[in-house]
Order: structure tokens, then C-alpha cells, then sequence
């Protein structure tokens, strides 16, 4: 932000958030659930409202989530989920590191600072910061939860675009992953990707505007249609096959 030039500033959510757990009635410090669940949403909420208000009728909130995070719904509903206009929502995860890279070689190569600050930002582990920092390192770590999001992209890709059945992805996994992850991982992984995307369906069908900047979008006034109760049995049946074969 100090290298090109932003405005900063930086407030406290802490006794908004502690506020909104007690009239809940919500335990975070004693309940380990809570704090994995109840209590990271209501700061991504507290946060999202945060900036709303801010912008008030001066400003526009720009959405930072990305294609793979809406494919998947890994966001919180009515919090980072909302914004006046998502300008990733069509650039997945993967190649949103790749073009940081890209900028910081050959866009701000003469910028020293920027250009170390984005390559730091790409080496840095993903992370929602819901959670606070052990000992000074993150502990709560996306791929940690929910895999790689070089698989989440892969798979994407080929159910997005092309609607492969998942015995096609997994063999197509298996060929293009066959060095990094093995057969029972990348299954697990599919099948925890099938269950996230059709279960997150009630995001996508109110996600803020954004540009098309690839071949497919997942919004529900460009190019995606799909019940918000569509039933994801029938592809969770297969994949458990591909699993009992191994």
C-alpha cells in the first residue's frame, strides 16, 4: 500500500466482534468449535460491514475473493463473500499467483520495494488470518483444509468448463499430479471438492458483479445456471467407487 501510494488506514474489530459472540452467546475463548466456525465468520462479517460503511456513498468496496474461492464457497456468506465488485471473480487462485509474479518481473522490476513486497505475498502461505498466529508463524492455513489449490483449480477446470464425470478427472489427476499427491489423496480431495462446490451453490447465485476475464464465469448472470438444492449424491457414488478400487 505505501508503494503505490494508497491511503491507509486501520481499524479495530476486536470489540465489534467480541460484542456480537456475547449477544449470540457464543464462546470462542472456551469453545474450540465455536472458534473454528462461529467465530471466524462473524469477523469476516464484521469486517465486510466495516467497509460498507466506510465507503458510504463516497466509495466502492472492491471484492478480493477469487474464482477457485467461489467455486468451492470458501468464503463467508454476507462477509468477504459480498462486495460492490469482485474484480478476480473469474481468475483462479493459481493464476492469480502466477500474475503477481508475472507484475513483479516485468511491471514493477524497476520498483524494488513492490517488487519484493508481491514476491513475499506470493511465498507467503494462504491464509484467511481468522485465527491468531502462534509464536509469530499462521496456523490456520487454507490448503491445510480444503488441499491444494493446484487440484482445486484442475478440478474446476474440467467440471466447470467441460463437465467431466469424476472417473475422467481422477485419471486426468493421476497423470498430471502423478510427482505431487497420490491416488488416495487426490481422490479425497475430489470428492471434498464436489461436496464444497455443490453445497456453496447459495453464494454463487448472489455473488457482486464482476468482469468476465476468462472463457467461463460462475456467476448467475453470465454463464452459470444451477439449483441451489442440486443434489451432489450421484457424483459422491462415484468417486467412492474410484476409492473402494485402490
Amino acid at each position: 500500500m505505501r508503494s503505490i501510494g494508497c491511503t491507509m488506514e486501520e481499524y479495530s474489530i476486536e470489540k465489534s466482534v467480541e460484542s456480537v459472540c456475547k449477544d449470540c452467546g457464543y464462546d470462542p475463548a472456551n469453545d474450540p468449535d465455536e472458534r473454528k466456525t462461529n467465530y471466524q465468520n462473524i469477523q469476516a462479517r464484521q469486517r465486510t460491514e466495516y467497509l460498507f460503511n466506510r465507503a458510504g456513498g463516497d466509495g466502492i468496496v472492491l471484492g478480493t475473493g477469487d474464482m477457485s474461492e467461489i467455486f468451492i464457497g470458501w468464503c463467508t456468506y454476507k462477509g468477504d463473500h459480498m462486495s460492490h465488485y469482485n474484480v478476480n471473480a473469474t481468475v483462479p487462485k493459481t493464476l492469480v499467483k502466477y500474475l503477481t509474479v508475472w507484475a513483479a518481473d516485468n511491471v514493477f522490476v524497476q520498483e524494488s520495494e513492490l517488487r519484493e513486497c508481491l514476491l513475499q505475498i506470493v511465498e507467503t502461505e494462504i491464509s484467511p488470518e481468522l485465527l491468531p498466529p502462534e509464536g509469530g508463524k499462521i496456523v490456520h492455513l487454507t490448503e491445510d483444509e480444503i488441499g491444494s489449490y493446484r487440484l482445486i483449480d484442475f478440478y474446476m477446470y474440467y467440471i466447470v468448463r467441460f463437465g467431466r464425470p469424476p472417473e475422467v478427472i481422477y485419471h486426468l489427476a493421476r497423470h498430471a499430479f502423478k510427482e505431487e499427491f497420490n491416488a488416495a489423496e487426490i481422490l479425497r480431495r475430489l470428492k471434498q471438492t464436489y461436496e464444497r462446490f455443490f453445497g456453496s451453490q447459495y453464494k454463487r447465485d448472489c455473488v457482486p458483479g464482476g468482469p468476465k476475464t476468462g472463457l467461463v464465469s460462475l456467476s448467475p448472470r453470465s454463464d452459470w445456471r444451477m439449483p441451489t438444492d442440486a443434489d451432489v449424491t450421484l457424483w459422491i457414488e462415484q468417486v467412492r467407487a474410484l476409492q473402494s478400487n485402490l
